[in-house]
């Protein structure tokens, strides 16, 4: 079996390139500039050439915030909609398995947790985007949906940015009224892997670390103790509050994803706080 990962720069597009070492699949990663979803003969012909059996695609446009200017709105439109629809036009015509992350700003919030069966409702032009992107992928017969929250992995990222700010002595203000789970990029991968060595049924899935819900001064506290700093040094503020001197889109309230149709193929997602804790202690350790 061969997997192409399309967009090799993507957190979850690492993690499935290192967890496939070893085994018997074969596992290719492509990117800019050898491939540009924007440019649909291209990217075709440069994805066939490796004749895959698989394509995962990670390639995304993920400045939420930045999606909401005209030049950023384009952009992506052009990475998280049009994208996916040409990756799901090659899976139907060449009979190809596709894979394709998405997100839960596809959902408005308005629910204290989203099952798969809801209906999107994004609240801004990045989870509008994903979701008309969703919408392609569903077009194509074999085709895994998998919806994470919260994602963290290798790059930037909020845990690191947290952890940076508890070793500068920074006290942060921190949105407490957003809720969600993180989601690993290695149990993002992990899922992936899951769903196609075992068969499970095609379509879409939710996929998150496991635990009970947190808000994100919930997680930085952690971190901050994790650190070694006493966790009432993030301060905990409104979404409004927060948003009040500076440009940012509309974010879900809630970003709670069930699980239940993940378990029910027996994926056991791990917790998210045992994975939090295992995640710093690979960082360096704070400077004295």
């Amino acid at each position: 079996m061969k997997l192409l990962v399309v967009g090799v720069g993507g957190q979850v597009a690492r993690s499935l390139v290192e967890r496939a070492r070893g085994s018997s699949v074969e596992v290719l990663s492509i990117g800019r500039p050898d491939v540009d979803l924007e440019i649909a003969g291209g990217a075709e012909q440069a994805i066939l050439s490796e004749a895959p059996d698989i394509v995962v695609n990670s390639a995304a446009y993920t400045a939420v915030d930045d999606a909401e200017t005209p030049e950023g709105r384009r952009a992506a439109w052009a990475t998280n909609a049009e994208g996916p629809a040409l990756l799901a036009r090659m899976a139907l015509r060449h009979e190809l398995t596709l894979v394709h992350l998405s997100s839960d700003y596809v959902y408005d919030g308005s629910r204290p947790e989203h099952d798969e069966a809801e209906p999107p409702a994004p609240l801004g032009v990045y989870g509008q985007a994903k979701a008309a992107g969703d919408a392609a992928v569903a077009v194509a017969p074999r085709h895994y949906l998998l919806r994470a929250s919260w994602l963290v992995g290798d790059g930037a990222n909020f845990v690191r940015t947290m952890a940076r700010l508890a070793d500068e002595g920074a006290s942060p203000s921190v949105v407490c009224d957003q809720v969600g789970r993180l989601t690993f990029a290695s149990e993002a991968a992990r899922a992936v892997r899951h769903l196609l060595d075992t068969g499970a049924p095609y379509g879409t899935y939710h996929v998150s670390n496991a635990g009970p819900p947190t808000s994100w001064c919930d997680i930085a506290r952690g971190v901050f103790r994790l650190r070694g700093r006493d966790p009432q040094d993030v301060l905990a503020v409104t979404t409004g509050e927060y948003a009040a001197d500076r440009p940012s889109a509309p974010r879900p309230s809630s970003s709670v994803l069930s699980l239940a149709k993940l378990r029910s193929t027996g994926f056991e997602p791990a917790d998210a706080a045992e994975m939090l804790r295992d995640y710093l202690a690979t960082l360096p350790p704070a400077l004295p």
